[in-house]
């Protein structure tokens, strides 16, 4: 992926031609005073960089799913999985 450097006022009169260059598979690094300050990526790489999200908060969401008692459940599956 090839990465360009625009200083910020010049990035926010080239927004158009930079946000081409995503859709194109180029980034550009924005700088202001000369240090990085932001990056405008194609969505693909922003979407590949997202971590992976936590199943935590859907823990319980899944009561009763196995019946009254999921120990029996599971081991009935075990052993229908065994035969």
């Amino acid at each position: 992926m090839e990465t360009q450097r625009k200083g910020a006022e010049e990035a926010r009169n080239q927004l158009p031609d930079l946000l081409d260059a995503a859709e194109h598979g180029e980034a550009t690094i924005i700088t202001r005073h000369g240090r990085p300050v932001a990056a405008l990526v194609p969505i693909k790489t922003y979407d590949a960089s997202l971590p992976q999200q936590s199943i935590l908060p859907l823990r319980g969401s899944g009561r009763g799913l196995w019946g009254k008692d999921s120990r029996h459940t599971v081991r009935k599956l075990r052993d229908e999985w065994e035969r």
